[in-house]
Parts: structure tokens; C-alpha cells; sequence
């Protein structure tokens, strides 16, 4: 492991303003990505700002009806939290799909956000990687691409998004509010927080750099029922190959996003639109514009099996 400075922040301000006063500063909270990627030499901060001490750890009601949930919220407590329980079961469910209990003890609400891709090749510091090593090239395209995207990928990367709470909280229309360094705040669409890859795919999400997230905020819960179907190669701790997070109300119209397929939760507006008719419409409305590999070819197939695992549900 390199070298590196460290201090703890006390508001989220100074842990803005530390961060883009020195190039190559990172955030750090519960570390459940960044550790593993610094002992890899992934990530080579030469400076960690510490977070914990910021406050920004409570779910609180808005006046609209909906949560107002803190930074450093840890996925445990988001998960178990009433509200979130009773109102927006779709969250409690992608959450508990994810990692171990121990992890989400750690793991918070913002750094849920911003985790990384589990590309073998982005891991993999032998092998070219335009997110790790940017001009050098995309392994994965050529090479093992089983568990790689299928749609909003570029020539320079095909990797995918690996989370589930971003998924239920793409189907629930959050909204992740920052503080830049001067102490500006804005509020960011999570349809609009993470970046396709195109040719820059080591930029991953619009924040600027110093940004901090400071809330991530859940409108007032949708009707209908909340489904979160995940699928992966072992029962737990692994990354999904596909997953659905769903919201259909009683006459079929709806919601649905897409995880493990995309450098994002992948939602479509034509693919809700599509909920009344049945899961193939959807797919074929979600996927219009894919581009698989010869080894991911069969998520599409997978995504459609999976939503109409969902659809049925709606029948029991």
C-alpha cells in the first residue's frame, strides 16, 4: 500500500473544500470499496478525508411525504428503518440482496452510490482497463465477458454498475443532493447521477470534484407492490447477472429498472410504458438498443424471464 495523508472532517463543507484542494483526495466512510481497491493499488489517494464525524447519519420525513435520508445512513439501518420497511419495500429487499450483513453494516448510503464496477479486468491491474488506465484499452471486450453490460456501453468499456440499492432507488425516482467545495448545494436525478461510459469511462457520475453527497431524497412512496428479484451465480455475496426492481399497481401500469446489465440502473420511460403488456414489451422497449457480447447475449433472455417472474406474482 502507497502512502497517504489523513484527517477527519467535522462538517460536510470542510470535507468538500479539503478534497478539491488537493488532486488525488478521496472521501472515505465505510470504506467497503475504497480499502479493497487501495490494497490493490486501484485507487492511489494521497489524501483520505474521513466523513464519519459530518453528522448526515438520520432518515427523516419531508413535508412532501416522502424520506430525506442522510450520507452516512449505513445500508442496515436504511433497510430496517419503518418507513422504508412499510413504504418503500423495494429499497429493504435490494438492500438485504446486497453483500453481508457485515458489509452493510459498514457500507453507507452515499458510498453505496458511488461504488465501482466488479470488472475482473478493472481488478485485474495486468490487464488493460480504460476506467483504471485510461487510453489502454478495454479487456473485457474481446476477452470473458459473461458477467459485462449488454446495453449504455461504449467501444472503450463495457463494464456495469454492480449495485442493488441504486436500482430500488432508480425505480422510486430519488434524488441525491451535494455540496460543492464553495458550499453550494444542487440536486441531481439519480437517472441523470451516473454517466454512461462513453469515451471517458473512468468518469463515472457528475459530481465535480470536492462534491460531496450529502442526502439522497425518495419522493412520496408509489402505489402498487414493490418487487425486487436478483440473480446471481450463488445464493449470496455475489453481484447480480440481472436484477429487477419493480413497482405495479393493481391495473399492471407501473415502473421497472434493470440492474447488472448497464453502466447504470438502466429505466426507460418506453419500458414502463410497456408494464400492461406483458414482460416481453418491456424488454423489447429496455433493450432496443443493445449490444451484447457472445457471452452476455442471454441476459436480455434473462432480464425478460426474470420481470415475468415478477408479473406473476402480481396473480398470487
Amino acid at each position: 500500500m502507497r502512502s497517504f495523508t489523513y484527517e477527519r472532517a467535522a462538517t460536510p463543507a470542510a470535507a468538500a473544500a479539503s478534497v478539491a484542494a488537493r488532486p488525488g483526495a478521496k472521501f472515505i466512510a465505510g470504506g467497503t470499496n475504497l480499502l479493497d481497491l487501495m490494497k490493490l493499488e486501484i485507487e492511489t489517494p494521497v489524501h483520505l478525508v474521513d466523513v464519519q464525524d459530518i453528522g448526515l447519519d438520520a432518515v427523516e420525513d419531508t413535508e412532501e411525504g416522502g424520506l430525506r435520508i442522510g450520507t452516512l445512513v449505513s445500508n442496515t439501518a436504511l433497510s430496517a428503518h419503518p418507513r422504508v420497511r412499510r413504504d418503500y419495500p423495494v429499497l429493504t429487499r435490494a438492500i438485504q440482496a446486497g453483500a453481508s450483513g457485515q458489509l452493510r453494516n459498514k457500507a453507507t448510503t452515499g458510498g453505496n452510490l458511488l461504488q465501482r464496477t466488479r470488472c475482473s479486468y478493472f481488478y485485474d491491474t495486468n490487464m488493460p482497463c480504460n476506467k483504471r488506465d485510461p487510453g489502454s484499452g478495454c479487456a473485457g471486450i474481446n476477452g470473458h465477458s459473461r458477467q459485462l453490460g449488454v446495453i449504455g456501453t461504449s467501444d472503450a468499456c463495457i463494464a456495469t454498475y454492480p449495485g442493488d440499492m441504486a436500482v430500488a432507488m432508480r425505480v422510486l425516482d430519488a434524488t441525491v443532493e451535494t455540496m460543492r467545495p464553495d458550499g453550494r448545494a444542487r440536486s441531481i436525478p439519480l437517472g441523470e447521477f451516473h454517466r454512461l461510459w462513453g469515451d471517458t469511462p473512468h468518469v463515472e457520475t457528475v459530481l465535480d470534484p470536492g462534491e460531496i453527497i450529502t442526502h439522497v431524497v425518495l419522493p412520496p412512496p408509489p402505489p402498487g407492490r414493490h418487487f425486487y428479484e436478483k440473480v446471481r451465480d450463488r445464493a449470496s455475496y455475489a453481484f447480480a447477472l440481472v436484477s429487477v426492481a419493480a413497482v405495479i399497481a393493481p391495473d399492471g401500469t407501473g415502473r421497472v429498472a434493470f440492474g447488472g446489465v448497464a453502466p447504470r440502473p438502466w429505466r426507460m420511460a418506453a419500458a414502463d410504458a410497456a408494464l400492461p403488456q406483458g414482460a416481453g414489451a418491456v424488454i423489447a422497449a429496455a433493450f432496443a438498443d443493445a449490444r451484447p457480447t457472445e457471452d452476455n447475449r442471454f441476459k436480455i433472455k434473462l432480464a425478460e424471464r426474470t420481470l415475468a417472474g415478477v408479473l406473476s406474482q402480481l396473480r398470487s
